[in-house]
């Protein structure tokens, strides 16, 4: 039993490590798949219904501007401590839109976080900044 045990650890220490495999085609699959949330993020970031008084996200951030999601996490003024984008998104859902939020996983809340992450693309990480 000792020794199959040796065998069985020596061959798996000895198969050369196996990373994620993909195709092209699991790469055009899934960034099809993303675009498709990025859409549904923009959708909910200029739909009504997100909130209950007809204001919508981008009447303050045309184009998801002035989000700055490359500085989260960070210090927030209106949370009193250091937040994460969703937590934000939700402060802003609450207060100026008098909508309910969301939970962090929430398909919105990932479609929301992916829209605005998809308009920042190619800002350089800064968490923290202001």
């Amino acid at each position: 039993m000792k020794r199959t045990t040796i065998l069985l650890s020596a061959l798996l220490l000895a198969a050369p490590a196996a990373a994620d495999e993909f195709t092209e085609a699991d790469l055009k699959r899934w960034q099809a798949e993303f675009q498709t949330v990025v859409k549904r993020g923009r959708a909910a970031f200029t739909d009504p219904k997100l909130g209950s008084n007809g204001v919508v996200c981008a009447q303050c951030h045309p184009n998801a501007a002035n989000t700055h999601p490359e500085t989260y996490p960070k210090f927030q003024k209106q949370l009193g401590r250091v937040a994460e984008l969703w937590e934000m998104v939700n402060w802003c859902i609450q207060n100026p839109l008098e909508g309910e939020p969301l939970a962090a996983d929430d398909p919105r809340m990932i479609a929301l976080q992916a829209y605005i992450n998809w308009e920042r693309r190619g800002a350089k990480l800064a968490p923290g900044k202001h």
